[in-house]
Order: C-alpha cells, then structure tokens, then sequence
C-alpha cells in the first residue's frame, strides 16, 4: 500500500501523456474535444488491450486514439441492446411471479412473511417500501398545500391536485387506501429493482412455486433464479456506463443441463466466464419473451463491425452463429 500521488492532468496534458506512452493520435484537436466530454480515465479501461503488459502503460506498436474510440462506442452500443433485452426479461420476470403467486396467496403476500424461507430478511424487503409510502404521503400533502395557495380556480386547482395524485401509484395508494398498509403485491413488484426481485425469487419458500414461475421460461427454478443474479449484476454495468464488452464474469450463471456450451483454447477467454454466456442467455429469453423484438439480428449486425480479437475477448467462439441458441428461423 502506498500514498496516492497522481496529479491532476489538464486535458492538454492528458493527451500529450498518452502521445508519450506512444498512441498515434492523428488530430490533436479532435482528440482534445473527445477528452473533454470523455475523460482519460474513463477510456483507460478500453486501452489495456493496446497496451504492453507492466506499469509503464506503454502502447503496443501500431495503436491509434481512433481504435480505442471505435471500442468505446461499440461499447456504448452493446450496453443499450443489452439493456433493451434486459428490460425485457425483467418486466417478464415480475409479470410471472405476479400471475402465479397472486391468485394462490392472495394480494397482499408479499407483506406475509410465511411465503418466504426462514432465512430471508423479509423485514429488509418492507422497510423501504414503508419508508416509499411514507414519502410518497408526504410529498403529496406538500405539492397539495402549494398547489391551494395558487390563484387557479378550483376546478383547476382539483385537476391538478388529481394528476399529482396519480404521478405514480404509490403516492395514489397512500392518498387513497388506509388499509391495508401496503399497496398490491402486483403493484410493489413494478417498484423493485431487479436485483431486489431476483432476490425475493430465490426467498419464496416452497419449491413447488418457483418451479411453476420458472416453467414460464422453460427452466429449473435453480437455473432461472441464477441468471436474475448474473442479468442483476450486467444491468448494473449498464445502468452505470460501465465497460461491458470484454467484462470477466464475477457472477457465473448456472446452465441448462442440455446446453452445450464448448470451451475455448486455454489461451483465450472462456465462453463461460465472460460476456458471450450473457448475451446468449438473453438471446434465449428475447426469443421466448418478444419472438418478435428481431434482438439476435440486431445484436449480430453490431457484433459484425467487431474486428475478431475483439469478439474473442468477449468469449466469443468463432462459430457462434452456429450455436443452437443464436440460430436465425
């Protein structure tokens, strides 16, 4: 451990220090605007590919500013259609265990802490959603307070006390309903995140049910309940601009025992552990969940302007689109 002592660099200086290390830049102003809006440190992660191995950051012979910048957009490119499919599966993923644990359990088993194992913090679920209620309460009292002291007539002034009310269904359940103390379980499972869901998925207790949630998928409840925790995880680097594309996995997914998934040489990235596995996860469930989304052709057409070092670095084996779960009907 040592002291940390890296200046602060002018944009100037920035780009002259990676000049130094041996970047070939061929616009110094162009490169400087790029900087600006960009940062040095926000692009260092799409360098180490360019770089020599060792704490000298030194470039690779040949290396150009405009191959990193071309990286970081493909990069920008993949988070948003990761995203896109991301979006779809959690939406799908709430909408499931809303149908089948609604109708069994009633609308409020959510707030019974009997549905879920004894091991789940069942009271760290409801605390915040009390603690949104309350806001959400608040909030309205003081939007309604303002909106009475304007000179609108009352018509006007009820119309827009009603749209306030209907912001989100939070704030229209508090303002509403004194009973029961939470909203529908169908309605708390919008507010969630996904990580949250993925979570209270694993906690419900009997088996029996997520094995029925994760047949709407196709999947043991163990399998689906591993890839929530994987998609979490990559919705976060989404979410976040975070690096996606050459990303080593720290959260592996568990796999259906007929896929067949074949290893890489031991000199390049595995499937396995790195993006390749998420994106084909997610191509198994647009396909189930929007046949209709045209994702797989969309994911193919920006994986094609990847030149194949790249895509190997993903995990990427050569004949993926030969692969049972990335072939085109």
């Amino acid at each position: 451990m040592r002291s940390f002592d890296k200046p602060a660099l002018s944009v100037e200086q920035q780009l002259e220090l990676l000049k130094q290390r041996g970047l070939r830049v061929a616009n110094n102003d162009r490169a400087m605007r790029f900087l600006e809006v960009v940062t040095l440190f926000r692009l260092s992660p799409y360098m180490r590919p360019f770089q020599e191995q060792g704490p000298e950051h030194t470039f690779k012979p040949g290396s150009t500013l405009k191959a990193v910048v071309d990286i970081y957009r493909f990069d920008g490119s993949l988070r948003r259609i990761t995203m896109d499919a991301i979006e779809r599966v959690e939406v799908a993923i709430r909408a499931s265990i809303s149908s089948h644990m609604c109708p069994k359990y009633g609308s409020d088993w959510i707030a019974d802490a009997s549905v879920f194992s004894s091991s789940y913090s069942h009271t760290e679920l409801l605390r915040p959603l009390r603690d949104q209620l309350s806001k959400e309460r608040n909030k309205f009292e003081r939007e309604m307070d303002r909106i009475k002291k304007g000179r609108q007539d009352d018509g006007l002034q009820q119309q827009r006390i009603e749209n306030r009310m209907r912001d989100n269904y939070f704030r229209y359940y508090g303002a509403t309903y004194v009973f029961p103390e939470l909203p529908p379980a169908w309605a708390i499972l919008e507010e969630l995140s996904l990580g949250t869901v993925s979570t209270l998925f694993n906690a419900i207790g009997r088996s029996v049910d997520k094995k029925a949630i994760a047949a709407r998928f196709g999947l043991p409840f163990d399998v689906l309940a591993s890839w929530l925790h994987t998609l979490t995880f990559i919705r976060n680097c989404c979410a976040h601009h975070s690096r996606l594309w050459n990303r080593e996995l720290s959260i592996r997914p568990s796999l259906p025992k007929e896929w067949n998934i074949p290893n890489a040489a031991a000199s390049r990235p595995q499937p396995k552990q790195r993006l390749y596995i998420v994106l084909t996860i997610l191509a198994y469930l647009t396909d189930l969940i929007s046949p209709d989304s045209r994702w797989k052709p969309r994911l193919a057409e920006i994986m094609d302007h990847l030149e194949s070092p790249n895509l190997s670095l993903m995990g990427f084996p050569g004949d993926w689109k030969r692969q049972p779960q990335w072939l085109l009907e």
